[in-house]
């Protein structure tokens, strides 16, 4: 086969990875990519937000199947133009896509299906939203309701904060995506992610993961995209993950369906657990970064198999084949992330790494500059590695860091903690 990805972060590469080792795979073309996934993948200069252009580029390459890894062009309907074209897609409609594209239609969904949630209420201008702030009182949670890049959440814990962050939303901070705002009740417990794919029918759990959001160690300093994550989370037992998919996603699925828009791709759920039980946080319709690089680690050539069985609609009979071990990746980051940072700085060790099914280095904001790897992003590497125990995995990854020479770099050192 011939196989397109979109994208060029983290998660590209490592469902690129992935893909390469499934020996249906012939052709591996990624685009853009970036300067790790040069060295498993073709790389292309395509706008992956112009369906018509994937479109194109997928017939003049006779690309048999293509997997959409970031949530903007399933926004933007790129799933929907391939799909309309005859190209078998991996990702949902743009109308399924709302699941995450507007927490305020995740809500009403939720509220549709009976599916436990925080308490919430949407606003389009900055008084309403907040008197509503000072009548129930912090902690409580200030949403932007369209797409921000993983950004445009505050969970404030006092009044101030929020009442600043409704400012910064409705003054433009996040652009049309802060055009309406959803405030939430605050919910306690701890946060773990429960991935499954569905094809508009079956719905099948793939695994969990965990990942740390604020910046530093201890929990401590902003949020970011995600700072590193590792699979599965024991948080989410057997049993919490069954009730979760009993109350929770199959009543979104089956909700979905009846509003004639079946929910076909990776569904990444944001849980909240609490005393035995979890309540929904959000959803997204692509794998987590950095949540995808440990789940890819763990799957290995089987991802492109479930993958092709969710698009094609086989999903009911299909099984995933975990082995009994763990994941953990590490993001290094340009330092100033989430706020300003430069690029540019050279990274060097990353070439004498071990690369193979215990150990990667997944490029997640890196180019190649005169033949020197720089960074590129924000969030610029993802130091995976595997073991029989997660401590093992993790002093792995650690170990790998430690090899790396990027002096304008940071990482946290404690990823892992909660379940250590």
């Amino acid at each position: 086969m011939n196989i397109l990805v979109l994208g060029g972060g983290g998660r590209e590469h490592a469902l690129a990875w992935a893909i390469k080792q499934n020996p249906k795979c012939d052709r591996l073309i990624v685009a853009p990519g970036n300067a790790g996934i040069a060295a498993l993948a073709e790389c292309a200069a395509l706008d992956i937000l112009d369906g018509g252009a994937v479109v194109d580029f997928a017939e003049a390459n006779a690309v048999d199947f293509v997997v959409v890894g970031p949530e903007a062009p399933l926004a933007a309907g790129v799933a929907d133009r391939l799909a309309e074209a005859g190209i078998l897609v991996f990702g949902p409609s743009a109308a399924a896509a709302r699941l995450e594209a507007s927490k305020a239609f995740t809500k009403e969904i939720c509220d549709a299906a009976g599916a436990p949630t925080a308490a919430w209420a949407r606003f389009d201008s900055a008084g309403p939203a907040r008197d509503y702030v000072m009548a129930r009182g912090a902690p409580i949670v200030i949403k932007a309701d369209g797409l921000a890049a993983g950004k445009g959440v505050v969970v404030a814990m006092d009044n101030d904060t929020a009442l600043a962050a409704i400012d910064e939303m409705f003054d433009g901070a996040f652009g049309e995506a802060g055009a309406e705002v959803v405030i939430e009740e605050f919910m306690g417990g701890e946060e773990a992610s429960f991935f499954l794919l569905c094809d508009g029918e079956t719905v099948l759990p793939i695994g969990t993961a965990q990942d740390h959001k604020r910046a530093f160690d201890g929990d401590q300093g902003p949020n970011t995209g995600g700072m590193g994550a590792y699979s599965p989370a024991p948080v989410l037992t057997e049993a919490i993950a069954a009730q979760a998919l009993d109350e929770i996603v199959r009543p979104t699925m089956a909700e979905m369906a009846r509003r004639g828009t079946p929910y076909r791709g990776v569904l990444y759920a944001g849980l909240m657990i609490e005393q035995g039980r979890a309540r929904l946080v959000e959803y997204n319709c692509r794998f987590g970064d950095p949540e995808c690089q440990v789940l890819m680690m763990r799957l290995g050539a089987q991802a492109l198999d479930l993958m092709l069985a969710c698009a094609e609609g086989r999903l009911a009979g299909m099984r995933v084949d975990w082995a009994d071990d763990h994941a953990l990746t590490v993001v290094m980051a340009a330092r100033g992330y989430p706020g300003a940072y430069d690029k540019g700085s050279i990274i060097t060790g990353i070439d004498g790494l071990p690369k193979d099914s215990f150990h990667m280095t997944f490029h997640a904001g890196t180019a190649e500059d005169n033949g020197r790897l720089v960074s590129a992003g924000g969030r610029v590497l993802n130091v995976t590695a595997r073991g029989s125990t997660l401590a093992e995995a993790r002093d792995r990854a650690y170990g790998m860091v430690d090899r790396i020479d990027w002096p304008d770099g940071f990482c946290r050192r404690d990823i892992g903690w909660r379940a250590l």
